[in-house]
């Protein structure tokens, strides 16, 4: 029986869905970290804070593997400029495996998924089964694994979620992204049990702004919820086109922007058992200022 399975029937209606246990660190060994990317709404820079988080835990040297979860509308080979295939449909059919679907950039691994298929669309395959044994089956080989995860709260998309070791939920200062994220913690909470998750503040104009948005969903969650929330920080919105965002967004130029995101992961990895300093572009200490909180 897959892993995958053996978690889900852990699972009935009357009682919540719990993320298997991990094996405590022994022998200096650091079990691999899964963490999905996700919101309760599209459009808030899901995909493209996937992809640079995963470039940039690559290049601290963390052997990194992100995994782009909309089955059939997958975009993170588009944002990186590859050409687009269809090569996740033999994986799913078994025709060919892991190692000759993902793409290798060093440290970096991609999983990209389909785009128009129609085999995938008129297929019946539980794509989060699908994607929760592939981790099973390889999440020893990596650092971390990262779920670039579809928006909403689709049954797979609240699955996925919950499977992994931490939520990473993007929000925007618009009215609709925190209602619909709040709906997605609520969720998470009372159909899985997940009782923790990270905030991260994308596209915020000013501080106040920006507290506003943390200080409303934090107090929010805890109150009604009783989930602790983990404020990540927050990404200033930037005056750059929306052709030239992606080239902005990813770039590795040792900008003021660069080392404010590098800050902002740096915390996420000291708090989360990582290296006492994560060494990308000189930055090794964590700061609250300028376009990053």
């Amino acid at each position: 029986m897959h892993k995958t399975s053996e978690w889900l029937q852990s699972f009935s209606s009357e009682k919540n869905l719990k993320a298997p246990s991990r094996s405590l660190i022994t022998d200096g060994f650091r079990p691999c970290r899964k963490i999905s990317i996700t919101g309760g709404k599209g459009g808030v820079g899901k995909t493209s804070i996937a992809l640079k988080t995963a470039q940039q835990l690559a290049q601290a040297g963390f052997r990194t593997l992100l995994i782009d979860c909309d089955s059939n509308l997958s975009n993170t080979a588009i944002k990186l400029g590859l050409p687009l295939d269809n090569k996740f449909e033999k994986l799913l059919s078994a025709e060919a495996n892991f190692e000759e679907v993902v793409i290798q950039r060093g440290n970096f691994h991609l999983l990209p998924a389909c785009n128009g298929s129609v085999e995938v669309f008129e297929s019946k395959i539980k794509f989060d089964e699908i994607i929760i044994d592939i981790i099973s089956s390889h999440e020893h080989e990596y650092d971390y694994i990262l779920l670039d995860c579809p928006a909403g709260v689709s049954r797979e998309a609240l699955t996925l979620n919950a499977y992994c070791d931490h939520r990473w939920i993007i929000v925007t200062p618009d009215k609709s992204s925190i209602t619909d994220s709040y709906s997605l913690v609520k969720l998470l909470a009372t159909r899985f049990g997940i009782k923790e998750n990270h905030l991260l503040i994308n596209m915020y104009q000013n501080d106040k702004q920006y507290q506003k948005v943390v200080h409303t969903l934090t107090e929010t969650i805890q109150n009604f919820l009783g989930v602790r929330t983990n404020v990540l920080g927050g990404i200033k919105k930037v005056e750059v086109s929306a052709e030239g965002f992606d080239t902005f967004f990813l770039s590795e130029a040792k900008s003021e922007w660069q080392k404010n995101f590098v800050k902002l992961l740096y915390g996420f990895t000291e708090k989360d058992g990582g290296p006492t300093a994560l060494q990308i572009n000189g930055a090794t200490q964590m700061a609250h200022e300028h376009d990053v909180h």
